[in-house]
């Protein structure tokens, strides 16, 4: 494995900064972006075009994502909940998009307001409109390893919930740990289930350090082909939907802990502290 490419995949501008009690100016959240995405990260999600009563932290995500200096290489995806958001999004200068839903009912109806099914069908237009423009899509599947409201999750429904994503479109599926609870067994259990019916690069691992176990599942992870793996500079945000979800895995933590174990990321290490220490002043 030693040698190897992996991409790191930085939330923290989204999934990180909407789980903050404060909320940054437009002009720090593009400063972030701008430093991540300078530190060499290929992808950096930019933020979220949900209803803004819904997360006001990402309220101003038309001025933030129109205001971005592209680098070039880099892709900047942002989250879409329906169509609506996805015209806003487009008319904001998107090209790439991500869509989110769950492997639990209980969670899907207290995070999204909809069955698993109904999620799946309102991604439908807004991936056929996503394709048509040529856009990269991503579709996120959280509480695969464990649920706030129902616990333990079957790995036969993450299964099912990527392959609807997967087959609606989506050029990658994040499976998440979203409370943390994961364990390496089970993160073999489910990622050798998604094996069984679609091709690792199409899958990435989104990992919570909730319980100090993020890297241990990363490596189950690695050991059975993953190469992509989310991350959320300073360790940002967890997951407003999820009661006592923190511990998003640091981006910093997890590209020395790559590099340590020989792999390439692409990242500047100094770079990206840099970033995560001006989100961390901007937030004090």
């Amino acid at each position: 494995m030693s040698g190897e490419r992996v991409t790191v995949v930085e939330v923290g501008p989204r999934d990180g900064l909407q789980n903050e009690d404060r909320i940054l100016p437009a002009a720090s959240k593009v400063r972030f972006v701008e430093l991540l995405a300078d530190a060499g990260l290929p992808v950096v999600e930019v933020t979220s075009f949900v209803h803004p009563a819904a997360v006001p932290q990402l309220a101003d995500a038309e001025e933030v994502l129109s205001s971005v200096h592209r680098r070039p290489g880099v892709r900047y995806p942002v989250l879409v909940p329906n169509m609506r958001g996805f015209d806003r999004a487009v008319a904001a200068g998107a090209d790439a998009i991500a869509v989110f839903t769950a492997a639990s009912e209980q969670f899907a109806q207290a995070n999204i307001n909809m069955t698993i099914a109904e999620s799946l069908e309102a991604f439908r237009p807004v991936l056929a409109a996503a394709r048509g423009r040529g856009m990269w899509t991503r579709g996120y599947v959280s509480t695969a390893f464990g649920c706030p409201y129902q616990g333990e999750v079957d790995p036969a429904d993450v299964v099912r919930v990527a392959e609807g994503l997967a087959a609606l479109g989506c050029d990658e599926v994040s499976v998440g740990d979203t409370i943390g609870v994961a364990e390496p067994p089970g993160v073999e259990r489910v990622v050798a289930a998604l094996l069984e019916r679609m091709p690792v690069d199409r899958l990435a691992l989104h990992l919570h350090d909730t319980r100090g176990r993020a890297l241990d599942n990363a490596r189950a992870g690695l050991q059975l082909g993953v190469r992509t793996f989310d991350g959320s500079a300073a360790g940002l945000g967890g997951c407003p939907f999820a009661p006592g979800a923190p511990g998003n895995l640091a981006t910093e933590t997890l590209v020395a802990w790559l590099h340590a174990e020989g792999f390439e990321t692409g990242v500047d290490e100094a770079a990206l502290a840099e970033a995560a220490d001006y989100v961390r002043t901007a937030l004090s």
